[in-house]
This record gives C-alpha cells, structure tokens and sequence, in this order.
C-alpha cells in the first residue's frame, strides 16, 4: 500500500518525508521535485520565513541512478532557520491554532513544543512526497492541477475548460489564480489586510484529469474516493471545508439539475478510459457512489484565515491564567496560493493510492501492464 509519513519541526534541523509502496522503475526527475517546492514558497501574501528558506529536496534512499528501487524513499527539506533550542516559551495561546488544546493535550506550559509541529511549515514535507507521487501518475497520463479560486471573498464564477490555458494563468499569476478578472482586487485586499494586521483565507480548487471508471469503493465507508480525498484536504492546517462537483449547491437545485446524464460513443481517444461512456456535464465532480466515472474530479477546499495576527486577538496565559493578547510568531498575511500546492499534493497521494490499489504492482512495469488489460477488458 502506498503511504508517507512526515517528521520534524518548523525551526528545527530539517522536515523528513518517508514514502513506502512507491513501484521500482521510475525515473525520478529531481529538478520537478525542486520545482514544486519553490511553487509552495511563492505567492503573494507570505511572510518573512520565506525569504530566508529556500527548499530543496536531498534525496536520502530509495533511489538510485534516478530510478526508484521500491524501498521506501526518504526525502529531507533542510531548515535554514534553524533555532528551534533558542526560541522562547509560548505561554499566550493563539485563537485558531492548536496552542491551546495541544499544550492541555501533551500536558505542556510552553505552547512552542506544540506549535512547532503544528506549523504549517509541516506542509513543505508533504508537498515533497506529492511531487515524487506526481511523477508516478504522469506515466499514466493521470495530471492533477490546484489554482486559487478566490481569496478573502472575491471569489471567481469561471470554469476551466482548457487545462493548458490554466497552466499559462497560473504561471503568471502573482496568487495561482487563472481569473486575471479578479486579480488586481485581491492583490489590493490583501495590501489592505498587510497594513491592519489582519489575515485573509481563501478558496482552492483541485481538478484531477486522466482517470479511468473505477478508483475508489463503495462497499465500505472508509473505501470512498470523495471520503479519502476530503480526509486528505482536510488534514491540511487551516483547511475548514471540502466539497466535489456542485458541493453545497446541490442541496437547493432538484435532481433534474443536479446529476449528471449518461450517453455513450466509443470512439474517441479518452473513451478508452470510460469504456465509450460519457457525460455532458460534470455536476459529481468526478466520483459518484464513491468511485471514479471517467469525468475529471473536480474538488474545493475552503481554508480559513491564519489564525496569527500582528495585531493579536484577546487569549489567556497558560501559566497565570490571566487574560492577555495572544503570541505573534512570524506568519503570512494569505498563504492560499501556498495552501493550493498542498492540496495538489495530497489529492496526488490519495488518487496514486487508490490507482496502486487497483493496478498495483512491484514495478512500473507490472503496474502497467494491470492497467492496460484493465483498459482493454473494460
């Protein structure tokens, strides 16, 4: 079974990512890996960690001569700030954050031994392993694509319909956005944000294209695709809510709006992954029942605003008990476009996993040829 664990601390000596299930005999392409931990440190909105940082992958095991060995690969993310044995106690919990809970929880007076793990800075360890898991499903043709829909509640109403015209939007783009429409007024928003010491969240949406009928379960709860990729986003710090397709919307249209019809035409390239199935519209976001259809999965994460504040909210000192104003650590004004590699990234692990699941084999080859006569026979 696919799997990664992730360890460390936001300032201590380095994040470690250990992957295990990943086939032998793919060629690793460590410049991508790179590559996507510099997409995570962009956008607009960060703080000044991210100016010190600069995130590369070393790769530690499992690889060799760039192909993978089918033992498990550990990848480490040195920190450059790495202080973690000189910075003070945290006794002011911060609102919205686990300082609180995790301190009561582990039985702690200083909230540090809670928050440095905590931090989304975790996040960078996971955006490593999405990265190595990206290049699995790329021999597949399987892409996963991540953009910020919105961001402090200037949100956009497009749809992307061309995936190349996406890629080119967001590679322009100061937020990851693919709407230049609303740019500028989120831009603005967020300096206005900057100047009270306020922060923003935002809206990220997920499209997976390439798979085939048939990922993910329905004879068991925990089995679902939709389940796990919502289990997936929502693990991520500050994500609050997840929905596929038309999400919460279905709820006020009838069912007439609402599911997808089904027609049928065997003879394009893409049939072959529906088995000549098709849809004109795409309302379930890709998964009905809990398992994959054909149509792309489409997935929005909903992710609050960072919970510290240079100017801070009202809290209570763990130690005296008395009130005071919450902790400020070192923190973005919006990491939304930040967020969207993660959830890129985990969405990426959890349908590698359900593929494996499915096809799996020890080697690349033994995969494909699974998937192939699955194809064939369908």
């Amino acid at each position: 079974m696919l799997y990664f664990k992730t360890a460390g601390e936001s300032h201590g000596k380095c994040l470690i990512t250990i992957i295990e299930g990943f086939p032998a005999g793919v060629l690793i392409d460590e410049a991508f890996l790179n590559k996507e931990m510099k997409r995570r440190q962009g956008g607009l909105g960060r703080g000044g960690r991210m100016q010190i940082e600069e995130d590369r992958v070393e790769i530690l095991s499992g690889i060799r001569n760039n192909r993978s060995l089918g033992s498990p690969i550990c990848l480490m993310i040195k920190n450059s700030d790495y202080k973690i044995d000189e910075l003070p106690a945290v006794t002011k919990p911060r609102p919205g954050h686990a300082d609180l809970a995790g301190a009561i929880k582990y039985n702690q007076k200083d909230a540090r031994d809670i928050l440095e793990r905590a931090s989304a800075r975790e996040t960078a360890a996971r955006v490593a392993a999405g990265a190595l898991i990206k290049i699995l499903l790329s021999q597949f043709g399987i892409e996963v694509f991540g953009y910020v829909k919105g961001i402090g509640g200037i949100n956009s109403d497009k749809i992307l319909k061309d995936l190349d015209v996406g890629k080119k939007n967001r590679e322009k783009s100061k937020l990851y956005c693919i709407d230049q429409d609303i740019e500028a007024r989120i831009i603005e928003k967020i300096k206005q944000t900057s100047e009270k010491g306020d922060s923003l969240g935002g809206i990220i949406e997920v499209i997976v294209y390439g798979l085939p009928i048939g990922l993910g379960n329905h004879t068991q709860w925990d089995l679902k695709l939709d389940a796990r990729l919502a289990y997936a986003l929502m693990s991520i710090q500050a994500i609050k809510g997840v929905e596929f397709g038309l999400g919460y919307n279905a709820s006020n249209k009838y069912g007439s709006e609402v599911h997808d019809e089904i027609f049928y035409k065997k003879s394009t390239k893409r049939s072959l992954l529906t088995g000549g199935f098709k849809r004109h519209t795409n309302n379930a976001g890709g998964i009905e029942g809990g398992i994959s259809n054909g149509e792309p999965i489409v997935a929005r994460a909903y992710m609050k605003p960072i919970p510290t504040l240079k100017k801070p909210l009202r809290s209570v000192d763990l130690i005296t008990k008395e009130p005071i104003e919450a902790s400020y650590e070192r923190s973005d004004v919006c990491a939304v476009p930040a967020a969207s590699v993660v959830c890129e990234g985990m969405v990426t692990f959890e349908i590698a996993r359900a593929f494996l699941e499915k096809f799996g084999g020890d080697s690349l080859d033994e995969v494909k040829r699974n998937y192939e006569g699955y194809l064939f026979n369908m």
